[in-house]
């Protein structure tokens, strides 16, 4: 190929852009620099940059957070669910460090709360029933089940129906990515009213008259006993460790998320849980 040279303007435009440049340099040695700046400051003008998160944060909620674990979510490390060639990841069992560290949240915060949140004392089921804005009714359901109430009621507020149907949903996705088939939870205690709150003290000396589960706040959940959904539609009771550790590695993310109290109570084998 035949080389050509190019014109000679193109060549005397080119050496004069280039001496100009020179003379402003030696005027103005900084020149390059602000420059830059400029060029910074139009495209910020122009696009701002994006807002972090804690700059949505309100500075009582940040205040506050040295002193309450709950309000700010402490992520538990995300979960697999496929491999890299689509099979489905059987993840990791991780519960809780410890049950009593992990949910020391004892009856007076508790109760402090449900006051705050929850309806007054209601005298018994009959005025239940006719509190419809202020109640929710909770019955079984897919992912979880209402044991016999023998001394209380299945009437939540919403919020408190709401962080159920969360914890239950939530229980059995973390079933699933476990390799563990569905499982329903068991609700052992619900709203008590005025007249069960006596029906249980006649039989029970130490139960407290005023109680978190009056206020239609507080859940209780069985941690020793699940029910197995079979194929054929029926459910059998299972006790399986595993599905009380998977249980706790919910409730401990719910808490940090600022949604509940937690109370790991022994003697009634349960999870004692008031909505936020």
């Amino acid at each position: 190929m035949k080389y050509t040279r190019p014109p000679h303007h193109f060549i005397k435009a080119f050496a004069l852009i280039v001496i100009i440049l020179s003379v402003l340099k030696c005027v103005k040695p900084d020149i390059g620099e602000r420059t830059k700046e400029l060029l910074s400051e139009t495209i910020d003008t122009i696009a701002p940059a994006p807002a972090t998160a804690a700059t949505h944060i309100p500075d009582s909620i940040r205040t506050h957070s040295n002193h309450v674990d709950s309000l700010l979510l402490t992520a538990r490390s995300p979960l697999r669910l496929l491999t890299a060639d689509g099979k489905p990841v059987r993840n990791r069992v991780t519960s809780v460090t410890s049950y009593d560290k992990a949910f020391p949240d004892l009856n007076d915060v508790q109760l402090a709360t449900a006051q705050s949140l929850g309806v007054t004392h209601i005298k018994n089921r009959v005025e239940a029933a006719t509190r419809k804005n202020d109640l929710v009714y909770i019955a079984d359901n897919p992912f979880y089940s209402v044991q016999q109430l023998n001394h209380s009621i299945p009437y939540l507020i919403p919020r408190a129906a709401y962080l159920l149907g969360e914890i239950a949903r939530a229980f059995n996705d973390s079933l699933a990515t476990k390799g563990f088939p569905p499982h329903k939870l068991i609700i052992t205690s619900v709203m008590r009213t005025a007249e069960d709150i006596d029906r249980l003290r006649r039989h029970n000396a130490n139960a407290s008259e005023n109680s978190c589960h009056r206020y239609g706040t507080t859940i209780d959940i069985s941690y020793n006993r699940f029910l197995q959904i079979n194929d054929d539609g029926t459910d059998s009771i299972r006790w399986v460790t595993a599905f009380k550790q998977i249980l706790a590695e919910v409730l401990e993310d719910q808490r940090l998320m600022g949604t509940c109290y937690v109370k790991h109570e022994v003697k009634q084998s349960c999870f004692h849980i008031t909505a936020r």
